[in-house]
């Protein structure tokens, strides 16, 4: 059985932190997950914030994260989700969908929203992007860091560095991974 997880909207709207879980994903080691509606979510906020990224653009961002990941989407969850119960009704969406699948985990940046109470009796634990980073580190730090240097190596306009990505990871939240990843 495969360890699958499920992919909030918030911790897919920054690039470089967006980019480090695909290609997270992409090593194999995890089955990544997300729905239609997470993107929506995402995408709406991104043209909200960034209304300097044309809508196109964003089209093809979704486009590139589906065919990136296989078997990403999830569909059919929607029966689960008034039945569900969490502090915020608007993200039964995401704990219906990782029920649906099976996740064991939810990476989300707002962890109060998804309290161990509300998760324990489908054995799904909510991470934030940090602590499910760090696991991946703990697990093999070599895969994670072959996955940022594969990101400074994709940054080509304008060139980046592994310190800059380092960088912006840090800067998105991932504290201690970025300090586990520098500690080597």
């Amino acid at each position: 059985m495969s360890f699958v997880v499920v992919y909030d909207a918030n911790v897919l709207y920054g690039n470089t932190l967006r980019d480090l879980l695909i290609r997270l994903a992409m090593t194999g080691r995890l089955q990544a997950k997300w729905t239609s509606r997470i993107l929506v979510e995402m995408q709406r906020n991104l043209a909200a914030n960034r209304p300097d990224i044309p809508e196109e653009k964003l089209g093809k961002l979704r486009l590139l994260m589906n065919s990136a990941v296989r078997d990403c989407l999830v569909e059919g969850y929607e029966p689960l989700i008034e039945g569900l119960k969490l502090p915020d009704p608007d993200d039964r969406h995401v704990l219906a969908a990782a029920i649906k699948v099976g996740a064991q985990v939810i990476v989300t940046s707002n962890l109060r929203d998804f309290p161990s109470e509300h998760l324990a009796p489908w054995e799904i634990e909510a991470k934030s992007p940090d602590d499910f980073v760090l696991d991946q580190i703990d697990l093999d730090g070599r895969v994670v860091w072959a996955c940022v240097q594969q990101i400074a190596d994709s940054r080509v306009n304008p060139p980046e560095t592994v310190d800059d990505v380092l960088d912006a990871l840090e800067k998105a939240g991932l504290v201690e991974s970025v300090a586990a990843l520098r500690a080597g």
